[in-house]
């Protein structure tokens, strides 16, 4: 049998290292011995657990030199380096991690080993790319590309009524980060939690969305005049998420308080994350809408994927956990299995032309609950 391993253990890490543990023998390594402890009790008796330290490349390298397959559920400050090491370990790699470095750069030496890595590869981006491209394909011409997405409670508690699904540093991201948008065929800029609007969503109720970075390499890859992505909170939270920030608590300058010198972000991060934290049993959702807005024929049309998907209580798997591991561990086996001729650092856009491979992507996605559903106007 084959065998993989999964860096990163927590909450996608540990849910992605079970599905894989279907079909090949896992390791999964982490530094917490916490994250791993209950890994393997998702994972069960196939699941190997290894404590690393994966901030260093070598270790990283080192282990993915033993395996046939690596799978990347780290934080994204620790992304890079480890695309860069399992990459110098000649391993086919598929990865979630959201990297605020060039992913791109790292493609040459891919292709100079031989290996293909999938980059960005969980719910969004990931399949929010995949869709995207694969439903602007579709039309003659596409003009407009909207991308809506968000993890959240689905119980409401003040004063948050949030709770955060992925890596700490990485949420508090997203209201810091600049958004990239592309208008009139040109990339434009706007403030993170800028052009906030209120939408509607059956099975959820009204929801604000505003502008985060989550295009990311569609700004690039897809030539559509139109593109945006605004994620999803209840609504009250971006004025929260303002204030918090304009304040100065989102902050990465060191400031000193009484001769101690802190960070103001650590602090936040500190006061914040018990109380964003999921305790066991706590149920959240996950809510996405793609839209593509084209010419196909001569006529106007509109093509729209919508996904609603909730804590998995057989499981008790996160939504956002499931929705993200999944498609990384899907595609992943079509890594390995040959499915994916290209080599080189690919954004999850780059698979949407590969024939069949959306459609199974979308199949096996089902076959494990997650269900995207697609209409047309």
């Amino acid at each position: 049998m084959a065998s993989a391993l999964v860096l990163g253990a927590g909450m996608v890490g540990s849910v992605m290292a079970a599905d894989l543990c279907r079909d090949f023998d896992v390791t999964i390594a982490d530094v917490n011995e916490g994250n791993l402890s209950a890994a393997k009790v998702r994972g069960g008796a196939r699941l190997r657990a290894v404590r690393e330290d994966l901030s260093s490349p070598t270790a990283v390298m080192k282990l993915a030199s033993q395996h046939d397959l690596v799978c990347g559920a780290l934080a994204s400050h620790l992304g890079y380096a480890a695309l860069g090491a399992v990459i110098e370990a000649r391993k086919p790699y598929c990865d979630i991690s959201f990297m605020a470095e060039d992913f791109g750069e790292l493609s040459a030496k891919a292709k100079a080993n031989g290996v293909a890595a999938v980059v960005d590869c969980g719910v969004a981006p990931g399949m929010s790319h995949i869709l995207s491209a694969y439903a602007a394909g579709q039309l003659d011409r596409c003009e407009n590309i909207e991308i809506y997405v968000g993890g959240l409670p689905r119980e409401r508690r003040w004063p948050y009524e949030y709770k955060a699904a992925f890596a700490p540093a990485d949420v508090i991201e997203e209201y810091t980060r600049p958004s990239r948008l592309v208008e009139h065929g040109q990339v434009v800029t706007r403030p993170a939690l800028s052009e906030p609007e209120l939408m509607d969503f059956a099975g959820v109720g009204t929801l604000e969305a505003f502008n985060t970075d989550g295009l990311r390499s569609l700004t690039t890859s897809l030539s559509v005049p139109f593109m945006k992505e605004k994620t999803l909170r209840y609504p009250g939270h971006i004025e929260l998420m303002r204030v918090m920030r304009e304040t100065g608590l989102f902050s990465k300058e060191p400031v000193t308080v009484k001769g101690t010198t802190v960070r103001p972000l650590d602090l936040t991060s500190a006061l914040l994350f018990p109380k964003w934290t999921y305790g066991p049993g706590e149920e959240d959702l996950t809510v996405m809408r793609v839209m593509a807005e084209g010419i196909k024929g001569g006529k106007p049309v509109r093509a729209t994927y919508d996904l609603l998907d909730f804590y998995d209580r057989a499981t008790q798997a996160t939504s956002m956990s499931r929705t993200t591991a999944f498609p990384c561990a899907i595609v992943a086996r079509m890594l390995l299995a040959g499915r994916i001729k290209q080599t080189g650092v690919l954004a999850p856009e780059a698979l949407a032309g590969v024939p069949g491979l959306v459609e199974d992507i979308l199949r096996e996605l089902k076959a494990r609950g997650v269900v995207y559903t697609r209409s047309e106007a």
